[in-house]
């Protein structure tokens, strides 16, 4: 979902740690490019042991035969060649790398002043059931450490998979350390393509798993129908009507019920996914009809994953779909008597919460400190979560 929020200046979230040795703040730049391929998310970071601020945020549109190029390797993984995967990951890093310098352009930043660029990269394919279980993050990390002249961390999910875990989400860490009270609980939404919740319990492990769908069919039948990108702030499925039959039988998909620890992605919350359900119905509906339908499952699911795990009364909401005002007053309604509101109330906006994770990541990395995914992700053990690629 685009659209979002400019940073006009410093945020800052101050996180204490008692008896911390505190070393000073380092710059980092987080890169975020999700599941619904919206755009480049760059933030820059300054980080220090009990403190992250937002200094400055970029939006880069993704060049149109790249997004094109992306999303035929994730719909169309049977006929695609590796030509064509090797092209377009080196086509992506470049773009990583146009945004970066768009970034730090706007800053004044110059390259030697970043310690690191925490790069996710695109998912192109996330199969946690598969046998082995396998990931594939894509965007070079060569292409983009050379051509910004900055040391690349990337390649996070793999370390986790290979001890057992899904290998996501994994921002619920970097959740925990921004986010977390000393004397209540809390609730984290992230709502990109997929949602995902974070667990927030005083003197407990952090834990969270993938609900299910978050803007990925909502932006998909947009898309379709409208050829939007995404229903601003839910307008079009505020004309609709909610068909409880076809809501009902998406609910009843085995995802909803499995136990966590969980992940899904595109891979299963698809164009065929949907259609499935809606060649099962008797009737054809309207596509704005189904357009409020796939906006209530998203609301239903993420509040029916937040009411089976916890007692939180407090509940935040972050990533592009905090801003769809529709999904958010149909989360809350499904989560009465809970105070719904973003992460902007906690100190860092909304929007860049993921790129804001991801360059916290790439710290722990590059200073070799294990993250602690185990009740989240069901890993072994804590990992060194990512690969450092020097320029």
């Amino acid at each position: 979902m685009t659209g979002k929020t400019p940073t006009p200046g410093p945020t800052e979230h101050r996180k204490p740690l008692p008896g911390a040795v505190i070393v000073s703040s380092e710059l980092y730049v987080g890169l975020m490019s999700g599941t619904s391929l919206d755009a480049i998310d760059a933030a820059l970071i300054s980080i220090a042991d009990d403190r992250v601020e937002l200094l400055h945020t970029a939006e880069a549109g993704f060049p149109e035969q790249l997004r094109n190029r992306l999303l035929n390797l994730i719909r169309e993984p049977d006929h695609v060649s590796l030509d064509h995967l090797g092209e377009v990951d080196r086509q992506l890093g470049l773009a990583y790398a146009d945004a970066v310098k768009q970034l730090l352009v706007a800053t004044a930043t110059a390259a030697a002043d970043i310690a690191a660029i925490g790069c996710h990269g695109q998912t192109i394919r996330h199969a946690p059931d598969s046998n082995p279980p396998f990931t594939l993050q894509i965007g070079d990390a060569a292409t983009l450490a050379t051509a910004t002249g900055i040391t690349v961390i990337s390649d996070f999910r793999s370390a986790d998979m290979a001890l057992g875990g899904q290998g996501a989400p994994l921002a619920p860490a970097f959740h925990q350390f921004a986010f977390a009270a000393a004397d209540r609980q809390r609730v984290v939404v992230n709502i990109g393509g997929i949602a995902n919740i974070t667990l927030l319990q005083p003197g407990a492990a952090v834990t969270g798993y993938d609900t299910g769908p978050g803007n990925t069919l909502l932006d998909l039948w947009c898309e379709q129908h409208l050829a939007k990108r995404y229903d601003a702030d839910g307008a079009w499925a505020s004309d609709g009507e909610v068909d409880t039959l076809l809501l009902d039988t998406m609910l009843a998909d085995p995802y909803f019920s499995q136990p966590p620890p969980k992940s899904t992605g595109r891979e299963y919350f698809n164009d065929a996914w949907l259609q499935r359900y809606l060649d099962s119905l008797a009737t054809g509906l309207k596509p704005v009809d189904v357009q409020a339908t796939l906006l209530e499952l998203t609301a239903r699911s993420v509040a029916a994953a937040v009411t089976a795990s916890s007692t939180a009364a407090e509940i935040y909401l972050c990533g592009g779909g905090a801003h769809n005002t529709l999904l958010a007053e149909r989360i809350a309604a499904n989560l009465a008597g809970r105070t719904v509101a973003t992460t902007a109330e906690l100190g860092l906006a909304a929007d860049w919460v993921e790129a804001a994770a991801f360059a916290w990541l790439a710290r722990a990395r590059l200073h070799n400190t294990p993250v602690d995914l185990s009740a989240v992700t069901g890993a072994a053990r804590p990992a060194l979560l990512g690969c450092i690629t020097a320029a």
